[in-house]
């Protein structure tokens, strides 16, 4: 007697560039930024926003900053992806693993078909995401349901949840700073997140009337049995920064938050990390480093962003050395963590005998 059943793995993560070039950046960002989650207008005032004005002029100067951090196997994004994926395959053994991107390539279809071609109906798809949000988590769920509807035959599919307070997640964040902190000993932490547009907050709040509504507003949606702190993004945020800065001992006094990446005119979740990293330079912040607890591997946000812009932005107000601590790319314990991310979510589907 079998079940019959096979249980596969799906990585996913936003998604890269095919290469250094204005064309494929221009080809990225349109197929990024069309996605109704990321630019929340109409389609037809978004199709004009973002093919006549931001890929046009904004491809350009993305190409530049990808040429920066570009290496020889290619984005960092997709080589840290690779990597990963491999090692979880070798930790969980007999399920296959393959990964996946929201944009671009490798594509969420060509992982789940790869998978069904190794037998898979059980996909464990993981979001690389530790953070809620609409146009991250919210849109890769959304496009692996839209993947799967038109199948005949469907496979189960199990999605990891948001892990911003996973203890694994932590510990092994927590780990790859140490030996950056220890050989810095900065005078300042500042933990930079992604940001979002401040209306994708509100639309996220379920009651209409808390979020943002106060300074203390994620202090509270963060608190546990809270209804809308469940998906409350920046909440999530101070949650992951609170723990990953008890795990370090860091004292109350020398850290904080802020948001990065902003796009466009309308108002963003702030503090802002320019702002903030000059702020702190003025404020006599010789040595900071930087955490970046949105992105599980080192990007164009994490390299060029912060390990080169907001390092010379440190350095022109005044301050010595902004140091960026890499992310968690494929380090034993985020393989280790998302082994166990796994396992906890695989709950094998049910099934009849078969017949013998």
């Amino acid at each position: 007697m079998s079940t019959g059943h096979k249980t596969g793995v799906l990585l996913i993560n936003l998604g890269t560039p095919d290469a250094p070039t204005t064309p494929a950046v221009r080809r990225y960002l349109r197929e990024f930024l069309m996605d109704g989650r990321v630019i929340d207008i109409s389609p037809i005032a978004r199709w004009i926003l973002v093919n006549l004005i931001i890929s046009t002029f904004r491809s350009p100067r993305s190409a530049r900053a990808y040429q920066k951090v570009w290496g020889e196997d290619g984005s960092p994004l997709l080589v840290h992806g690779k990597a990963l994926t491999e090692r979880v395959s070798n930790a969980l053994g007999a399920w296959p693993v393959v990964l996946g991107m929201r944009y671009g390539s490798p594509s969420i279809e060509s992982g789940l078909a790869e998978l069904e071609a190794k037998g898979c109906d059980h996909v464990v798809v993981v979001p690389l995401y530790p953070q809620y949000a609409s146009s991250s988590t919210g849109s890769t769920v959304e496009a692996v349901l839209r993947q799967v509807q038109g199948r005949w035959n469907t496979p189960f599919l199990s999605f990891v949840p948001p892990f911003f307070s996973h203890p694994a997640f932590i510990k092994a964040f927590a780990a790859v700073g140490r030996p950056t902190l220890d050989e810095l000993d900065p005078d300042f932490v500042l933990f930079s997140f992604h940001g979002l547009p401040e209306h994708h907050m509100h639309k996220s709040d379920p009651t209409g009337s808390h979020c943002l509504a106060s300074a203390d507003c994620c202090d509270r949606a963060a608190a546990p049995g809270s209804v809308v702190g469940q998906q409350c993004y920046r909440a999530q945020c101070f949650v992951t920064a609170r723990l990953l800065a008890s795990e370090l001992k860091l004292p109350r006094d020398q850290w904080s938050v802020s948001f990065q990446s902003r796009l466009g005119r309308r108002e963003w979740i702030k503090p802002y990390t320019d702002h903030r990293v000059e702020e702190l330079a003025r404020s006599g912040v010789k040595r900071l480093a930087v955490y970046c607890p949105a992105f599980v591997a080192d990007c164009l946000e994490t390299l060029e962003e912060i390990g080169m812009e907001a390092r010379q932005d440190f350095r022109d107000a005044g301050g010595e050395e902004l140091r960026l601590i890499s992310s968690l790319n494929s380090t034993p314990a985020w393989v280790d963590a998302v082994c166990e991310l796994v396992k906890e979510t695989a709950t094998p589907p049910r099934s009849l005998p078969v017949v013998q």
